[in-house]
């Protein structure tokens, strides 16, 4: 599938009908609705590799708003798909408005190759908005860099949240129920633009996460060892909807160091390992202090992510389970900190944190 792309940068945080709009026009096809700069003297620089050209036109923030404002996600041209690309601290996701069908706008494959980043889009994988059922707001679909689908994302939710605020045209604080494969889901956009999600309780019942690792903790795995490759680890194995197993460190005892981790070796044998059916995303963790802890995780169906934000969940409950740490903590990732907190009166675990804007776009289906 080759692509060819129309993007819209934002200069600000822009709402949905008050779009700054930089256009970056490809030189494979011109929309029909997309608005020619007629400016003199402006910069333009191309991008050009045989599947993915893109023109970008840069201009003034006073032409820009002489442009007429033409909501984006208005746009309805058949045979081209509109996206916007959000991030939440560098975990980045294509988000689709999806909401007049319950059947995806792309199919897996499509999707293997609009996330690929040197002949794509680029992004960690693809998440359709869709109607709501059971009674929800509206329903979140992912489908990851490599084509497999999660039950949930947590740095994917909050991107979500966002996206709908844009696509609904609504502002300050707000909240919505989402059906997701891991259940409902609960996200609140705060005053500051930040969004805290409800991610519901977590599961620890072996069976249940899944792994076939022995329960060691009642029906739970907790710091049991696990033979990776000829070295134990201490791991503990978390469901937040979707597999998580998190390790502090090796059965010897060593401290993890996390920036000094071959993360692409060990992390598929993790992933692959025999003790997870349905496979898992791995979290390794070092504890800077009983509220603060630092982690870099191998995401399942991923690989190596800046941020991942179930696996941020299901290590504070790990690190509560172990006793390395309390309830509320900070956790540190490539791409920036989550606040987390597992509410002992409820049993919920509530992820704060942060997601943005990268671009607009258009691709030819």
């Amino acid at each position: 599938m080759a692509i060819a792309a129309t993007i819209f940068l934002p200069l600000t945080s822009p709402t949905r009908h008050s779009l700054t709009r930089r256009s970056l026009t490809s030189p494979r096809f011109f929309s029909s609705s997309t608005v020619q700069p007629s400016f003199l003297g402006l910069k333009t620089v191309a991008l050009r590799n045989p599947n993915f050209r893109v023109s970008a036109t840069s201009m003034s923030i006073e032409a820009f708003e002489k442009e007429s404002q033409i909501s984006f996600l208005d746009r309805k041209e058949s045979g081209f798909l509109h996206f916007v690309k959000y991030h939440g601290l560098g975990n980045d996701f294509i988000l689709i408005d999806n909401r007049d069908s319950t059947e995806p706008k792309v199919t897996p494959e499509q999707a293997v190759k609009l996330c690929d980043r040197n002949f794509g889009i680029g992004a960690d994988g693809v998440i359709f908005a869709m109607p709501g059922i059971n009674g929800t707001d509206y329903t979140m679909r992912i489908f990851n860099s490599d084509g497999s689908e999660p039950e949930m994302c947590g740095n994917g939710i909050r991107c979500f949240a966002r996206f709908i605020a844009e696509l609904e045209n609504l502002h300050g604080k707000q909240s919505f129920t989402v059906h997701t494969g891991a259940g409902l889901i609960v996200p609140e956009i705060q005053d500051d633009g930040k969004v805290k999600v409800d991610m519901g309780e977590p599961i620890l019942k072996a069976l249940d996460v899944p792994t076939k690792l022995p329960p060691n903790k009642d029906q739970s795995v907790v710091k049991s060892e696990l033979n990776v490759y000829g070295i134990p680890w201490n791991v503990t194995c978390v469901s937040m909807g979707n597999p998580h197993c998190v390790t502090f460190g090796t059965k010897e005892g060593q401290t993890l160091q996390v920036d000094e981790l071959n993360l692409a070796d060990i992390g598929p044998k993790f992933e692959h390992h025999a003790m997870f059916p349905a496979r898992t995303n791995t979290e390794f963790v070092e504890v800077i202090s009983r509220s603060h802890l630092k982690m870099r995780v191998w995401e399942r169906g991923a690989g190596a992510t800046l941020a991942c934000g179930t696996g941020a969940c299901a290590v504070v409950v790990a690190a509560v389970l172990e006793g390395h740490a309390g309830r509320s903590c900070t956790v540190d990732l490539p791409g920036g900190p989550l606040d987390i907190e597992w509410r002992e009166e409820d049993n919920h675990v509530y992820m704060t944190g942060p997601a943005e804007i990268v671009f607009y776009g258009s691709v030819p289906l």
